[in-house]
């Protein structure tokens, strides 16, 4: 028993079952009763709405992620936890690693622990295959589910997230603009972010009407100097390249370090950009671009729609946001745009 079947029996929407949840008072006292007779018929107690209904409540949100020591996840791990406590929540947090059953057996921990919402961090968590992303819907027919940086359209599921897309395909077409005719774009994971800015990337070249060598996308998944080393590969193979576009900060310092190696001048003769705009790009030389991908507000966003949905308001399925490019020294064209 579920929200979803107690809004089927009471013959209601899903917002009328969490308005009685929530005490609202737009509600009329025989729907309402109607409602509750329904509930207690069925021994369900709703732990995400249990405020509503005079009982003790957690008041604490599960947070799932990947891995916490990578500079995404860690920055926004303390930006929500920052807003969940401004709003008197407190948070779970459970790091999964990259498996997929893991992520599927440690979302079914936090549920176990009562939480009133869970919060999935990386846009990991959502898969290419529609099936594969079944856990998460059953887990949002107990508690709201919140993603940041993906998209599941699914009941009770909210999700905020940036323009992956166009923000990549703005970047790619600045460069090709600019004469950067030679460009590789290195990526970490096949994710829905990944998978975004992908889009983007073959988008610019497609809008240009330009062919694009599929040795120029390069799914890896490796740290600074592995990137380093993967790029002197790529290149002792014969792959001419002036520019890369990285899907996050990490892989472009790696390719930096490839670039000095090289002996480049950097930007006249090479240019990197990276992605997340993290604290990477003031701590090398020269200074990185870097999509700033708004995650601070991104966070605040999500927090704000979460709390909407505890309170029984409405809160929209998917909220994007658009990015900014930051120009620094491994660029010089941006500034043009």
């Amino acid at each position: 028993m579920n929200i979803y079947d107690i809004s089927k029996k009471a013959g209601v929407s899903i917002a009328t079952v969490s308005r009685v949840m929530n005490g609202n008072a737009r509600v009329s006292e025989k729907t309402r009763q109607k409602i509750l007779d329904i509930m207690a018929e069925n021994d369900y107690t709703p732990n995400a709405f249990a405020r509503g209904l005079g009982l003790n409540t957690m008041q604490t949100i599960g947070l799932l992620c990947a891995d916490s020591s990578d500079q995404f996840f860690s920055r926004a791990i303390y930006y929500l936890e920052r807003a969940l406590r401004a709003n008197h929540y407190d948070a779970i947090l459970s790091c999964t690693g990259a498996g997929y059953d893991t992520r599927m057996e440690y979302l079914k921990r936090l549920l176990a622990k009562k939480v009133d919402a869970v919060i999935l961090i990386g846009s990991s968590f959502i898969e290419a295959v529609p099936e594969r992303n079944r856990y998460i819907v059953d887990a949002a027919a107990e508690v709201p589910v919140i993603i940041l940086n993906g998209y599941l359209k699914a009941p009770n599921v909210y999700c905020s997230l940036c323009d992956d897309r166009e923000i990549t395909q703005q970047v790619t077409s600045a460069c090709l603009e600019h004469g950067r005719k030679e460009l590789l774009f290195l990526y970490r994971a096949d994710s829905y972010s990944g998978r975004r800015k992908l889009e983007g990337f073959k988008g610019a070249f497609a809008a240009a009407e330009l062919p694009l060598d599929p040795r120029r996308i390069i799914l890896f998944n490796g740290s600074i100097p592995e990137t380093k080393e993967k790029l002197l590969s790529v290149a002792a193979d014969g792959l001419i390249f002036d520019t890369v576009i990285a899907g996050d900060d990490e892989l472009a310092i790696g390719a930096l370090k490839y670039a000095k190696a090289m002996q480049f001048d950097i930007p006249s003769q090479f240019s990197i950009i990276g992605y997340n705009n993290s604290q990477f790009c003031i701590c090398c030389e020269p200074e990185l671009s870097s999509v700033d991908n708004q995650l601070e507000f991104c966070c605040n966003n999500a927090v704000a729609a979460l709390m909407s949905v505890l309170s029984g308001k409405p809160a929209p399925g998917k909220t994007m946001l658009s990015a900014n490019i930051l120009e620094r020294g491994t660029t010089d064209f941006f500034k043009f745009l």
